[in-house]
């Protein structure tokens, strides 16, 4: 999964919580040192386990205040 998030205090805890919530088990999280305000995310995750489909589940942590763009990278 690839994120691009505000440098902002509490945006990839939001991003994490909806992972969470949908069922899915984090296996990686790779962060990069955040420039002009931006912070790249990527993170592998074991999705065998979802409740929800995982575009749905990246639906919702788009929604969340400072997430500027999400998308799966393989799967």
């Amino acid at each position: 999964l690839y994120f691009s998030l505000a440098d902002e205090p509490g945006v990839l805890s939001a991003v994490l919580g909806c992972i969470y919530d949908a069922g899915a088990n984090i296996l990686t999280i790779n962060q990069n040192i955040p420039a002009n305000g931006c912070a790249v995310v990527t993170m592998t995750a074991e999705t065998s386990t979802l409740r929800r489909s995982l575009e749905e589940v990246l639906g919702d942590a788009k929604a969340s205040p400072g997430v500027l763009k999400c998308e799966i990278l393989a799967g």
